[in-house]
C-alpha cells in the first residue's frame, strides 16, 4: 500500500481547512485594513492612514519567498507533514500577536513596529506553507483527480475570503463604527486564532505523501513547467485575486458604501470562489487544463471594465454583488487549474519549494503591492475605474501566458466517476 492511498478524506479536509484558516487570518488584514490604520498609523489624513495600513499589508509579502524557500526546502527534504506543521503553528502565533498588540495611543512608535514585525511573520508561514500544502494535495490525488484535489487550495482560500467577510459583515451590522474601530477588527483576528489549535492538531494526524524510498523522490529530472511562464501566469492571477480582495475596501473608500454593503462584496467573492475552484479542477480533469483555464480567462477579459462601469455608475449594493459574483466565478475556477498545471510540471523532489517559490514571487511583488497601488492611484486620479483598469492589465498578463503554456493534464481525461 502507498502512502499515497492511505490518505483518506479526513487528510485532505485538514489540509484544506488548515489552509483556509491561514488565509483567513492573512486576509482579514486586508479587509479591516481602514480600521487598523487608526489604530496603528493615526493621521489627520484618511488617505495616508489607508496607505500605510496597507503598506504594512504588502510588508508581509516580503517574507513570502523567504518562508518558501526555508519551509518549502524542508518540505521536500524532511516531509511535507513537518513543514506544514511548523507553517501553521508560526501563523497562529502571528495572527494572535498582532491581535493582542495594544494601539499607538497606548504604545506609540512601539506599535506599528510590532504591527509590521506579525505581519512579516505571517508573511514566513503562509509563504512556506503554499508549496508543501499543494504538493501534498496533489501526491494524494487518485489518478485523473488531480486537478480537482489541488483545487481545494484555492477553494480553502475562498472559504477564508467568505468567513472573513462574514465575520466583517456581522460585525459591521452589530457594532458601532466606533466599536469596530476599537476592538472588533481585534476580535475577527482573535476568532481565527481561537480555532488554530484544532486546526494543528488535524494536521498532526496526517500521514506524509514524501517517500525517500521513491525513485521519483530521488530522480533528479528536470522540470517541465516553463519558469518565467509560470511566474507571469502567477502575477496577473494574484493581481486579479487581490483587487477582488479589495473590494471591501473599494466599496467603503472610494464608493462611500455602508460597511455592511461593502462587506457583503466580499462574502460573495468568497462563496463564489468556494464554487468556482472546485468546479474548474474537477473540469481540468475531464477536458485538460488550458482549455478551463482560457475559457474563464477570456471571460473575465471581456467583462471586467464593463461590470466596474455600472458599479461605479449606480454604487448600487445588488449590481455590486452581481458584479463580485460573476468575476469570482470565473477568476476561482481559472487560477485553481493554473495552481494544478504548475505543480504538474515539477517534479516531485523539488515541488515543495518549486511551486512555493513561483507562487511567492509572483505573490509577493504583486498581491502586496495591488492594494497598495490601486489605493494611490485612485487617490491620485480621482478615477473610480482604477481597480477595473488594473484588473484588466492582470487578466490580459495571465491570458498571454497560458496562451503559451504546455498541456500539463496527464493522459486521456477521466470521464467516470470516482469510487
Amino acid at each position: 500500500m502507498t502512502r499515497r492511498s492511505r490518505v483518506g478524506p479526513l487528510g485532505i479536509a485538514a489540509v484544506a481547512a488548515g489552509n483556509a484558516l491561514e488565509f483567513y487570518d492573512f486576509l482579514a488584514y486586508a479587509f479591516f485594513a481602514a480600521q487598523i490604520g487608526r489604530c496603528f498609523f493615526p493621521s489627520k489624513d484618511p488617505l495616508t492612514s489607508l496607505l500605510a495600513s496597507l503598506a504594512t499589508f504588502g510588508a508581509g509579502f516580503l517574507m513570502r519567498p523567504v518562508g518558501a524557500l526555508v519551509i518549502g526546502r524542508m518540505g521536500d527534504r524532511v516531509g511535507r507533514k513537518p513543514a506544514m506543521v511548523l507553517a501553521f503553528g508560526l501563523m497562529g502565533l502571528s495572527i494572535a500577536g498582532l491581535a493582542l498588540t495594544p494601539s499607538h495611543a497606548v504604545l506609540g512608535a512601539a506599535a506599528p513596529v510590532a504591527a509590521i514585525g506579525w505581519r512579516l511573520l505571517q508573511g514566513f508561514a503562509l509563504g512556506g506553507d503554499v508549496g508543501p500544502s499543494t504538493a501534498f494535495l496533489a501526491e494524494s490525488a487518485p489518478p485523473g483527480r488531480r486537478g480537482l484535489y489541488v483545487s481545494l487550495q484555492f477553494a480553502g482560500q475562498y472559504a477564508a475570503t467568505f468567513t472573513a467577510g462574514a465575520v466583517g459583515l456581522v460585525l459591521s451590522r452589530w457594532i458601532s463604527p466606533t466599536d469596530l474601530d476599537a476592538w472588533g477588527w481585534r476580535a475577527a483576528f482573535l476568532l481565527g486564532a481561537a480555532v488554530a489549535p484544532l486546526a494543528l492538531a488535524l494536521r498532526n494526524t496526517l500521514v506524509d505523501t514524501l517517500d525517500e524510498t521513491d525513485p521519483a523522490t530521488l530522480r533528479s529530472s528536470p522540470p517541465n513547467t516553463p519558469i518565467i511562464l509560470g511566474l507571469v501566469l502567477l502575477s496577473g492571477a494574484t493581481t486579479v485575486t487581490y483587487v477582488l480582495n479589495y473590494l471591501t475596501t473599494f466599496a467603503a473608500t472610494t464608493l462611500h458604501m455602508t460597511g455592511a454593503g461593502s462587506f457583503a462584496a466580499t462574502v460573495t467573492v468568497g462563496l463564489c470562489g468556494m464554487a468556482g475552484a472546485p468546479a474548474g479542477g474537477w473540469l481540468s480533469d475531464r477536458f485538460g487544463r488550458k482549455p478551463i483555464i482560457l475559457a474563464p480567462a477570456c471571460t473575465l477579459l471581456l467583462c471586467a471594465l464593463p461590470i466596474f462601469t455600472l458599479i461605479v455608475s449606480f454604487k448600487s449594493p445588488v449590481g455590486l454583488l452581481a458584479g463580485a459574483a460573476l468575476l469570482s466565478l470565473c477568476a476561482s475556477s481559472a487560477f485553481a487549474v493554473m495552481l494544478c498545471a504548475l505543480v504538474e510540471g515539477l517534479p516531485k523532489h523539488m515541488r515543495s519549494r518549486g511551486l512555493g517559490l513561483i507562487y511567492a514571487l509572483a505573490i509577493s511583488v504583486f498581491g502586496g503591492s495591488t492594494q497598495f497601488i490601486v489605493a494611490w492611484l485612485t487617490g491620485l486620479t480621482h478615477s473610480a475605474m482604477v481597480p477595473a483598469w488594473y484588473m484588466t492589465a492582470g487578466i490580459a498578463t495571465s491570458l498571454a501566458a497560458a496562451l503559451l503554456f504546455p498541456e500539463t493534464a496527464p493522459g486521456k481525461p477521466v470521464r467516470s466517476r470516482p469510487r
